[in-house]
């Protein structure tokens, strides 16, 4: 943990005992807040929520420091060599420096040998259906394909939570759902026969939606720039890209040729009274958590828009202890009434009937598929009057609920 991200941790712990102490002293004389008082109140609140963005940033920033450093390629060494980590390790080098140079100079500056390395991954994007007419896009190297995972998943919360399905191709994935939670064994007396009950097995399908970055467009004389990181920033920037839609579809897509999202196929939970049409209220949070069946809640944690923890962030619990308790030390998570959440800003804000929480065993209850092969294009015809080249990434995904008892939703009043 940097220097940094542990002065915030102990500067956010000051800040809201600082609150603390100020509600403390108008509960212990049995009045309101002063003026003063209100004003520090909100001083400190509003520090706070700086403080929290700031680890927010810090923690993402570490996050995607980590991943850069891991797409270090240690192999090294000639065929021969003991050091070459083997013939399929050398070969994915091979590609990898291939591809790198395919990004900033295109095919005509790949030698013969690349030229043939490159053409056995070429994609045939037709096969992707009607709405993509290009043929020629490349399968992105495990290193890229990897950094390109990892900054989606800083960019969607739900797919670090959820379980994860990879798959080699894109056909349809057929997903085996059952309940069988309404039956139960028996007691048999000596000589008496077993009796039946037949399991219950429903399916849903997987398909691998196809979600691109738009076009990213760079100077040719940028590309030629032997200082700027090309191999990491392209990933990255589509990543970044794809990773934001792909988001909103799990929270919010509405399942007809898009993922099935959270509001859309998760059950409601808790509904706010007449007048919450922006606010929650601590009783509805424990209503909420106890929607969710005892056998999920071990493993659940909430998930909800920085807007809605900013409204949580004020409940306290029927003996006035806050719901919302800050990260106490290096390590350890902040939580809401002893649960961690994680903030993902594609779930709706509070609003009018909208679905802003979202609480349950996310790994159980929603499915992710992912398509291995993430593909990109390099444009060069289209730009070259503006001495520009474009790149244009796609990843083919899905998701959808799972197990429906897992996960329920929080829902603002209509009026």
């Amino acid at each position: 943990m940097s220097v940094q991200l542990r002065r915030l941790i102990d500067e956010q712990n000051t800040v809201w005992q600082r609150m603390q102490d100020i509600q403390a002293a108008a509960a212990a004389d049995n009045r309101d807040l002063t003026d003063e008082e209100r004003q520090n109140w909100d001083q400190a609140e509003e520090r706070l929520t700086v403080i929290g963005g700031d680890i927010e940033r810090l923690n993402r920033m570490s996050q995607l420091e980590k991943i850069d450093r891991n797409q270090v390629i240690t192999t090294s060494g000639e065929p021969g060599d003991d050091r070459r980590g083997g013939d399929a390790e050398l070969k994915a080098k091979r590609y990898a420096e291939a591809f790198g140079t395919y990004l900033r100079g295109g095919m005509d500056r790949l030698t013969a040998d690349q030229r043939n390395l490159m053409m056995d991954n070429e994609v045939d994007l037709r096969a992707m259906g009607a709405g993509i007419d290009t043929a020629g896009g490349f399968t992105v190297p495990d290193e890229f394909r990897n950094i390109m995972t990892e900054t989606m998943k800083a960019f969607g919360g739900l797919l670090s939570l959820a379980e994860v399905i990879p798959t080699g191709t894109g056909a349809d994935l057929k997903w085996p759902t059952n309940d069988d939670t309404g039956n139960e064994g028996e007691i048999l007396g000596e000589n008496q026969a077993a009796g039946e009950q037949d399991l219950t097995v429903g399916g849903k399908t997987l398909k691998a939606h196809i979600f691109s970055s738009k076009q990213v467009k760079l100077s040719m004389a940028l590309l030629q720039d032997s200082a700027f990181n090309l191999e990491q920033w392209v990933p990255r920037k589509l990543g970044e890209r794809i990773g934001r839609r792909a988001a909103r579809a799990w929270t919010t897509g509405t399942g007809v040729d898009q993922p099935e999202g959270l509001t859309t196929g998760a059950a409601v939970g808790k509904t706010g009274a007449n007048g919450q049409t922006t606010s929650v209220i601590y009783d509805d949070l424990i209503d909420l958590e106890h929607s969710v069946d005892s056998a999920y809640r071990p493993n659940a944690r909430y998930l909800m828009h920085d807007s809605t923890l900013k409204v949580i962030r004020k409940l306290k619990d029927s003996q006035q202890r806050p719901l919302w308790v800050p990260i106490p030390a290096p390590g350890f998570p902040a939580t809401i009434n002893g649960f961690e959440y994680t903030l993902d800003n594609s779930m709706p804000t509070p609003a009018a009937s909208a679905k802003t929480i979202a609480f349950g065993d996310f790994k159980a209850g929603y499915v992710i598929r992912q398509v291995q092969a993430v593909q990109t294009l390099r444009l060069v015809e289209r730009y070259a009057e503006y001495l520009q080249v474009a790149f244009l990434g796609f990843s083919r995904m899905d998701g959808m609920i799972q197990d429906s008892s897992a996960i329920r939703m929080y829902q603002h009043s209509a009026s």
